[in-house]
Parts: C-alpha cells; structure tokens; sequence
C-alpha cells in the first residue's frame, strides 16, 4: 500500500514536529510513508470564502499531486473534510468530467489520522508512552464533518501512562474557524474563553487535538492567561516513546 502524507499549509508552515511525528508513527507502525513534493494548499481557505472558481486549479493540483497512492494521510480534520466534502462542490462547477472523476477517486482515499490507524490499520496501541494528565478537544470538522467519533479517545485510552480527563462541553466550538477568527474577532474570544475555562476546570497538564488551527487559537489564550497548560497534536503524542 502507498501511503502519503498530506502535512497541510498550517503544520508545513508553523507546526512542522506535527508532520515528522505522524511519519515516525507510522514507521513504527510499519507504513513507510511518502511526501508528495507537489502538494499544496487543500483549497478550503478559498472555499469556505467563497472563491469557488479559484479554487479549481487547486483542487486539480491536488489530484495530480496524490493520483498514484492508495491512501492518503492527514493530520487534520479540518483539511480532511476539504478534501471529502468541498472538493466535489469545485470539480462540479468546473464543469470539467474528468476532474470530477478524479476528485471522487482521491478524496475517496483521505483519512485524518485516527481514522486511518483504526479504519486502515486495525490499531488503537500504536507503542506511545506519555505520562502526563491529558485531555481532548474534539475538532468541529472532525467531529461533524468526518464522524471520527471516538477514534482519538480510544487511540489515547491506550496510551501508557497517559491520564486522561473528560472535557466539559467538549462538543462546543473552541471559536477558531478559520477566517470565522478574523471577521468575527468579539465572537471568536468570547468562544475560545469558554473552552479555555473548561479545559482549566480538567486539571490537565496538555490538552491535545487532532487540529492545529484549534490548538493555535485555545493555545494562545491558554499562554495569555499563564494557565501552565501546553496543547499538543494527537500526532506528536501517539509519536511520543519517552518522558518530555
């Protein structure tokens, strides 16, 4: 099975440990894992601001840049559910056939990450020790978007060392979405507070997602606030073999 990593445009440009630490679980998990060096953006940024013609030469590198490989392994819901769900929206108003069919063949082949150790690989212990109190934040497009359900939970239920703590109303958007952040900054703040309360209340040392843009938005509020607590990708702590 060829298997390759779609990093995204957020871990590619500022979380790049969160690209290595899926590679190096997946190694240890026996999947050697390529980087398709012709990636780029997913286009849902572009998508979800309505620029659907501009996003068709994006949608198309995308299908060029992953057409050979049988799976296709994603860090984030987020991008994932791009790639799933929007995808076919842009290939559609091309009017292209022949990109619509092979967006239905690529997107056909993505997995966020849990999906793909427990769907395609059949596991939940992936050998991970992290001895710290835990708790999970359940991304909205995983959540709704993807249906991941409690793939993440398990896969860190399984995690030597690891406890991990319920999050209050974990249901709750964290107040991110992207753009949604910037033209609606008041709402935003006022949603991430919230979450960041609840993620307080736990007493958890880490909180962790399977999101980056989440963790940059929760992350930073819990930094402001000299909470004492870090967030970390699913990734890096499924990745993790030793105390840090």
């Amino acid at each position: 099975m060829r298997v390759a990593l779609l990093v995204t445009c957020i871990n590619d440009a500022m979380f790049p440990d969160t690209g290595k630490a899926v590679v190096r679980l997946l190694s240890r998990l026996g999947v050697d894992v390529e980087f398709p060096s012709g990636q780029t953006c997913c286009a849902q940024p572009m998508v979800n601001t309505g620029y659907l013609d501009e996003a068709i030469p994006v949608v198309r590198s995308f299908v060029d840049a992953f057409a050979d490989y049988d799976a296709i392994v994603a860090p984030s819901g987020s991008c994932a559910g791009s790639v799933r769900h929007q995808h076919g929206i842009v290939a559609r108003r091309s009017g292209d056939d022949g990109l619509e069919m092979a967006v239905a063949e690529t997107s056909a082949r993505v997995y966020e990450l849990s999906e793909f150790l427990v769907d395609v690989l059949g596991v939940t212990d992936v050998g991970a020790y992290f001895p710290h109190a835990v708790t999970y934040h359940p991304t909205c497009h995983s959540l709704r978007m993807l249906d991941v359900g409690d793939r993440p939970l398990r896969l860190l239920r399984a995690v030597r060392g690891l406890r991990l703590t319920d999050l209050p109303a974990a249901e709750e958007c964290c107040g991110f979405g992207g753009t949604f952040a910037v033209k609606n900054a008041d709402t935003s703040v006022a949603m991430g507070a919230d979450k960041v309360r609840h993620v307080r209340e736990t007493g958890a040392e880490v909180l962790v997602a399977g999101d980056n843009s989440c963790l940059l938005h929760i992350g930073g509020m819990l930094s402001r606030q000299r909470s004492g607590v870090r967030v970390l990708h699913l990734a890096e702590v499924l990745a993790s073999t030793e105390e840090r």
